[in-house]
């Protein structure tokens, strides 16, 4: 084994653990911290696949500006286990099987994919370089940018009205 491989399967586990820790912790702000580290493990994937850009972008934007304002959200919500709202059995029956839904829709799309003839060309060509991202963002995946655009703001509104005094 290779540095390399190491590396891949360290951050592996890092980044498994992590996620396991933020759905499993009971503070929300150890939730929160534990995410940050799954965010850095997933930027060190990146960088072992030479897209210097997409982890460093990972790391300002998510790990950086997104989870401080997790953190504000959490220490000025004050969230308690007094307060916290019941939630009745088909709240939980529809989260269920809304996640059920994805699960079927990420299988379905990767059922048909030939993943074992796929080779990853790793330290070749342009691929990860800013150029050749924005070319491809703003040519090929215009529109799933545009709607990520579009889930930002909707996530700005409803932060809004959540803030907003009564």
């Amino acid at each position: 084994m290779n540095i390399v491989q190491i590396l891949f399967w360290f951050l592996s586990v890092v980044a498994l653990f992590g996620a396991l820790m933020v759905i499993s912790s009971k503070s929300p702000v150890h939730s929160v911290l534990w995410l940050i580290v799954t965010f850095f493990s997933i930027s060190g994937h990146y960088i072992l696949l030479n897209a210097q850009f997409l982890a460093i972008v990972n790391i300002i934007v998510y790990a950086g500006a997104i989870m401080v304002l997790f953190l504000f959200v959490i220490m000025l919500m004050n969230l308690n286990k007094e307060t916290e709202p019941r939630k009745n059995r088909w709240l939980k029956m529809a989260g269920a099987v809304a996640g059920g839904a994805l699960l079927l829709v990420l299988v379905a799309a990767l059922k048909d994919s030939d993943l074992k003839q796929q080779e990853a060309l790793v330290k070749t060509g342009n691929i990860g370089l800013i150029e050749e991202l924005g070319k491809q963002l703003f040519s090929t995946y215009v529109v799933p940018f545009e709607i990520s655009s579009i889930l930002f703001l909707s996530a700005m509104v409803g932060a809004v009205v959540i803030g907003k005094k009564d």
